[in-house]
């Protein structure tokens, strides 16, 4: 297992760490199997999606947002961080991307997102290779 850091520099924000997750298959001498990259946070979450309009991120956070507020007169956590919980259900806790040649196999558009939304903070990410 390989632990990736990850810096956040905004309450709410998705960071393309494909290259990260890349390093840690090859480093791994991956050749063909299952890459599973998990978040041990529970404010925090993992996604894949669209990484050539940045707007596609921009909008996701926005609809996140919308679905679900950041204040509530329900929300009764007493760390004021219900909709980070929320958020990070939402999107889950790991990813699973096949590995062949030692290359992780996304689709031309596909990138591997961290999502933090309780930040900012500096966050731990696990790449397990099988």
């Amino acid at each position: 297992m390989t632990e990736l850091t990850v810096a956040t520099s905004k309450a709410a924000q998705l960071v393309d760490i494909t290259g990260k997750v890349q390093q840690a298959v090859t480093a791994a001498g991956g050749k063909d199997g299952l890459c599973t990259v998990f978040v041990p946070h529970t404010t925090a979450g993992i996604t894949i999606q669209e990484n050539a309009d940045p707007d596609v991120v921009t909008d996701l956070l926005y609809a996140l947002d919308k679905a679900v507020p950041l204040r509530d007169p329900h929300y009764r956590h007493a760390e004021g961080n219900t909709a980070a919980h929320v958020k990070a259900s939402l999107l889950g806790s790991s990813v699973n991307v096949l590995v062949q040649a030692g290359r992780l196999q996304l689709g031309t558009w596909q990138a591997i997102y961290f999502c933090e939304f309780d930040g900012p903070r500096t966050r731990q990410v696990w790449v397990s290779i099988q």
